[in-house]
Parts: C-alpha cells; structure tokens; sequence
C-alpha cells in the first residue's frame, strides 16, 4: 500500500469511529525538510527531520472539540479520539460550526511531486550549496559570504469528515539561497540570492550568485536621501513581500471581524486598472502551488482584484457559513483548526524589463531591500510605512545608492497609485510571486 493510502486508510477508519449525532474530522499529516548551511566550504548547520501528525475535530450540537498528537502510533489515535470528544463540553456554542461539505469542485491535475528530489542524495545537496558559495565568491573581489543554503521540503496530507470528504494530497519543492557582505574600507552591505525549483536540477545557481553579489556591491557608498515625495520602483522581490502584506486583507474572516481595509467595498475600484491579482494554488509554477486546501476541498483559482476592481474575498467553509456564500477552497490550518488565507498570490505581469520601467521615471527611487515591513503596515487601516534601501533613478537611469530611509503612505493610495507592472516575473520560496512594479506618489524620508 502506498504512503498516500496508508494515510487515506487511517483518516477513514478514524471517522467510522463517530457516535449518533457527531461530525468528525480526521486531518492526517506527514512531512520532512532538509537545511543545509556552508561557511567557507564546510557544513556549518545540517537538519534533516521527519515529523507525523493527526489531528481530530468533533462537532456536536454546536460545540467543537478538538486534540492533536504528533504521531500516527495506532495506540495513540483512541487517545486522542476521546480527548478531541471530551474537549466538545468545554467549547462555546456556536451556530456557524460545522465541518466542509463536498462541493463538486474537481482537483486541477497538477505534477507537485518530483520523485528525483525524493531520492535525491544528501551529498549531492551539500555539493550544490558548496557550488553556490563558490561561484558567489567568484563574482566580486569585495564579496564575502555570510552563508550559503539548500533547502528542501515534502509533505502528504489525508482527510476523511463524515459530512463525505476523502482528499489526499502530496507535494515537494527546493530552493538554494545565499547571503553575501560586501565590503569597501569601512563599509560593509548586504545582499541575497536564491533559486527555486522542484527538483535541485531545475536550480540556475549562476544567476542566484550573480544576484547576491549585485545587491551588496551596488549599495556600497550608499548615503542618506533628502526626503520628498517621489516614485518607487519595486524589485521582484519586495514586490513578493508587498503582496503578502496585503492578502490578509482579502480574506473572509478577518472582514468579518472588521480586520481589513476592504470591508463593505466589493464591487468598488480598489486599484489602478492595470491591476489584476489572483490567488492561484494550482499553478504548478508557484512555490506555494497545492491541489487541496486545509479542509480537503480542491484548491481553485480566485480572482480577487480583476482590472482595478474587488471582486471577491476568501472563504473557509466556517467564514462562508457565517457570510452566507461559498467555501473558496482557501482553507488553511493554524493551530490544528482551519483558518483563511491566500495559498499563491500572483499579478498578472505586464510585459516591460524592469531597465524599460525604469527608463520611464524621471525621479525615483529603486526599492531593492525592506525592513521591519509586516510591523509597519496596519491591516485595518491601510498605513504603511517601512524601512528601505536602493538607488536613485534620474531620468530614466539608476544612480547613486541610498539607504536608512522610509517609504511611506497606505496601501490603499499604492494600490491605486500603480503606474506599471514589469513583465520579469519571478517565482519565489513563498507564497507570493513577484515583478517589478511601479508606484506614484510616495513619501520617501530620510534626511
């Protein structure tokens, strides 16, 4: 018997367990990582870790319970069974409650699992990010390595509920990164790289290396701007890390609880028309991509944003209940029970290099690195406000590099404040891809 139906069999046989009157849910996992680190070509980290799960819910006149153990040993799973139903009577009554249902949405057909990453060998990993440190070496006379990784990760989920969900679902990915120190007299900057893949032949290691050297030899002699209001530039990168910021915003239950800035405005022009955001999980391409949700439903394509427009929120069966709508299929699992969340954010790119959008602004700044980004946003009200460095464009070219300043104003002025989006999509180890994008009007503070 496979992995995948020894771990559908033993989510069924849980839930053939449930008593008159009781909703069950049998959620069970099993996964693993890799993480290498190399420092002047040694292993300085090295993990390599297994772990298993099964977590129970039970829902009755109401009333959820629910218990957790981190193994899959036949003599646990009563245990845990008679906790998840012992732990009903201290849980509030709540009208909403209740497990997913089938929804007739088929799974998109997707390869997420390379079987020559499963079998790949350990040295070969530890060779690769050996490599990597030392094609970074190679690009720069000025560049040191803070540390060289490879990182790897698989896992399978099973789920059975007695209201007819049976979804199982495996899925891996890798990806090498690199942090490098450049250094000019009494000045030191920092820079990254990375790759991503779902197997470690897909890396382009040439091109992480490059990049990590780009980024810290490029801020060298970087000084303190004058502060002004101005037009940014977002790298990939940052573009990735701006996105996530924002998905907590579209989802259902944080608008239930008045956590986001896009409460009451479905229907509405939310940002520039040339705006087009998705949530997509079934895009292979996507670090993140996965075919079921936390609760088994088939993962979907979500529009949320289509030409400037908000067109919808994300759902878990629970926030959909509640909202009188459909599940989205966005279902995540924190804490053991489901939550709401974005599973692969992706713009729709444009079609311009990142050089021909620069060419375009006569004042701005490229935003190459961000600091204390997720503390210095609010969900609720939109501010925004984050530490950064980069360099400066002047007619239409890159300049001098700046750094110790802030970007400021609200997510709701950015949104609509985007002039361009860059074709030099990028593929990211997150749940979030990027591209360069262009936005107007920003406070900029430094000296």
């Amino acid at each position: 018997m496979s992995s995948g139906n020894v771990l559908q069999d033993l989510a069924d046989r849980i839930v053939a367990q449930a008593k008159p009157g009781e909703q069950v849910e049998a959620y069970v996992s099993r996964g693993g990582e890799t993480s290498i680190r190399i420092y002047e070509g040694e292993v300085e980290h090295f993990v390599s870790a297994q772990s298993e799960s099964v977590g129970i819910r039970v829902i009755k006149d109401g009333r959820t319970g629910y218990a957790y153990a981190g193994t899959l040993d036949e003599s646990v799973l009563s245990e845990v069974f008679a906790e998840a139903r012992d732990n009903v009577q201290f849980g509030s009554v709540d009208e909403w409650a209740g497990l997913a249902e089938p929804d007739g949405v088929a799974k998109v057909p997707q390869e997420l699992w390379n079987e020559e990453l499963a079998h790949f060998p350990t040295a070969e990993k530890i060779a690769i990010a050996k490599e990597l440190e030392n094609l970074t070496l190679a690009t720069d006379s000025r560049i040191r390595i803070d540390d060289a990784n490879y990182d790897d990760a698989y896992g399978e989920t099973a789920f059975a509920t007695t209201s007819g969900i049976r979804a199982h679902g495996r899925e891996n990915g890798c990806y090498v990164s690199v942090g490098t120190l450049a250094d000019d007299g009494d000045e030191t900057q920092t820079g990254f790289g990375f790759s991503v893949g779902r197997t470690p032949t897909e890396f382009n290691l040439g091109r992480a290396a490059r990049e990590a050297a780009d980024r810290a030899t490029r801020l060298l002699g970087a000084t303190k701007p004058q502060s002004k209001r101005t037009t940014i530039v977002l790298d990939p990168y940052v573009t990735a890390q701006f996105l996530r910021v924002l998905s907590g915003s579209f989802s259902g239950e944080n608008v239930q609880k008045g956590r986001s800035f896009f409460a009451e405005r479905l229907g509405e022009s939310v940002a520039n028309p040339l705006v087009t955001l998705i949530d997509d999980p079934t895009n292979p391409l996507a670090y993140s991509a996965t075919d079921i949700d936390g609760e088994g439903l088939a993962a979907r394509r979500n529009v949320l944003i289509e030409n400037g427009v908000l067109k919808q929120f994300l759902h878990s069966s629970y926030s959909a209940r509640r909202g009188q709508t459909r599940s989205t299929g966005s279902a995540v699992r924190t804490g053991g029970t489901p939550g709401v969340s974005c599973l692969a954010m992706q713009l729709v790119p444009g079609t311009g290099t990142q050089e021909e959008l620069i060419s375009q602004v006569s004042d701005g700044v490229l935003i190459q690195m961000v600091q204390g980004l997720h503390s210095g946003v609010n969900p609720i009200s939109g501010d925004f406000s984050t530490g950064a460095s980069g360099l400066l464009i002047t007619n239409g070219q890159v300049g001098a590099p700046i750094r110790e300043f802030t970007i400021a104003s609200t997510l709701q002025r950015m949104l609509q404040d985007v002039v361009a989006i860059g074709g030099d999509i990028e593929w990211l180890p997150m749940s979030a891809n990027g591209m360069s994008l262009v936005i107007n009007d920003v406070t900029m503070s430094g000296a």
